[in-house]
């Protein structure tokens, strides 16, 4: 379940895994690269040699090359130039966080100042981050404070320990981002329509590049193949069904006014997050500046980092993480200036978390139900766009926290009993959670 402020957002957040995946493969747009200028790499890689490096698990490899890299002189270069590093993940891959982890410990383990941004918090909650820093709140209070659930929504249990890693070291935090209703004003109205004082201080973007219109044409496409109202991660081009356009359905797509306001979109959220990570360099100069983001912010140079180098930011690295089933794919590209290799893809080892399907927002003493997802639990149940969930297991629901955290313990194959007011009425209803397709093994 996800509030209908971020559906516009997060459809955009996971378009990296959806265009580049099958863009990899092509010569694109270079972004600087550090790694290979930093440490001498030998252009002159055998097969061989590529082809154990990037399907070893545990492993740094300069994508360019396809060669490992020493991961000491990695870290001892960055900080010695006091580099911008962005980190791209996967919101929902534990494996991406515990890398960022690891990869945040190995930079401040190399005795230079580091400041961690993050794309989740608005930079209205820069104080919040300020105190949780101070060891002034609990877990549960900084989540509370940083309305965690509203503004991103993804698992808390991801992210907490990066924050706790901050608090523990006393690290600056940085807020990114700016409020989603700017970003999903320009994807309406387009950005020249939003007056100056109400872009939350923001510049002009920098233009997309002929490379990156294709690529967020490919989203734009997919997404229009999706049902109305549906929300989550879009589908990942990993998997080999997914489909392609065609050359004539790009062109078409790249005509349309509602694709331009779809770049601008992105490009105000690709600027938003590149102004706060230039900020944190100018305050924090002697620092290295991480930023925490999606990927698609991040692939092959287009967004983050070409609004970086408008801005002047030229010390830049992007480093990212990717499992050895798709790593070896990346090598003679520009996806990113290094990658760490993650074990093979379990498919089976994270159960995915109970969706009832709905887009919410906060209703008259109980939370509201804008849109119901084609083929969700809800439409099933018989929830309609209007109800009122006011008590869900029996338990009240007065806001979106009370609905989101009982929908989160349900397990798979459960029932559960929702009390929904409809036109005055309380209407009882059940919402069925399907049970998960058996694993022969």
């Amino acid at each position: 379940m996800k509030n209908t402020a971020g559906s516009y957002q997060r459809a955009c957040d996971h378009s990296a895994p959806i265009a580049n995946r099958r863009s990899r493969l092509r010569t694109v747009f270079l972004s600087a690269s550090l790694v290979a200028a930093a440490f001498g790499v030998n252009s002159s890689v055998s097969p061989a040699e590529t082809a154990s490096a990037c399907a070893t698990h545990g492993s740094w490899i300069d994508v360019k090359t396809g060669r490992s890299v020493d991961r000491g002189e990695l870290f001892h270069d960055l900080v010695a130039k006091n580099a911008v590093v962005l980190l791209g993940e996967s919101h929902t891959d534990v494996d991406h966080h515990h890398w960022q982890l690891h990869t945040l410990a190995a930079l401040h383990g190399r005795g230079g100042n580091i400041v961690i941004g993050f794309e989740a918090f608005p930079r209205r909650l820069q104080s919040v981050l300020g105190d949780w820093i101070e060891g002034k709140l609990t877990d549960e209070a900084f989540l509370k404070a940083s309305e965690w659930r509203q503004v991103w929504g993804y698992d808390a249990a991801l992210y907490m320990p990066l924050f706790q890693f901050a608090r523990l070291n006393r690290i600056p935090m940085t807020a990114l981002n700016v409020e989603r209703k700017l970003v999903a004003r320009v994807g309406r109205e387009g950005w020249e329509a939003v007056p100056e004082s109400e872009r939350e201080g923001l510049s002009n973007p920098a233009p997309a590049s002929p490379a990156y219109q294709r690529e967020l044409a490919r989203i734009y496409l997919l997404k229009k193949t999706m049902p109305p109202g549906a929300v989550g991660p879009l589908p990942s081009a990993r998997e080999p069904h997914m489909p392609e356009p065609d050359e004539a359905a790009l062109a078409e797509a790249m005509k349309e006014p509602e694709f331009k306001r779809f770049v601008e979109a992105q490009l105000t959220w690709d600027r938003a997050m590149a102004e706060a990570l230039a900020g944190a360099k100018r305050k924090f100069s002697d620092a290295t500046i991480v930023g925490v983001l999606g990927s698609g912010h991040v692939a092959d140079g287009h967004g983050v980092p070409h609004q970086l180098k408008d801005l002047g930011v030229t010390i830049l690295t992007t480093l990212t993480s990717e499992s050895v089933d798709t790593a070896c794919k990346l090598v003679g590209t520009s996806y990113a200036d290094a990658v760490f290799t993650l074990p093979p893809t379990d498919k089976t080892s994270a159960p995915e978390r109970p969706r009832l399907g709905v887009l919410l927002a906060q209703g008259d003493g109980a939370p509201r139900i804008n849109n119901v997802v084609r083929g969700s639990v809800a439409e099933a149940a018989g929830l309609q766009a209007g109800d009122h969930v006011v008590r869900a297991a029996g338990l009240e629901t007065r806001n979106l926290d009370d609905l989101v955290e009982i929908v989160g313990r349900q397990a798979p194959g459960t029932w559960l009993p929702l009390s929904i007011r409809r036109d005055g009425q309380e209407i009882d209803l059940i919402a069925k959670f399907p049970t998960p397709p058996r694993q022969d093994r």
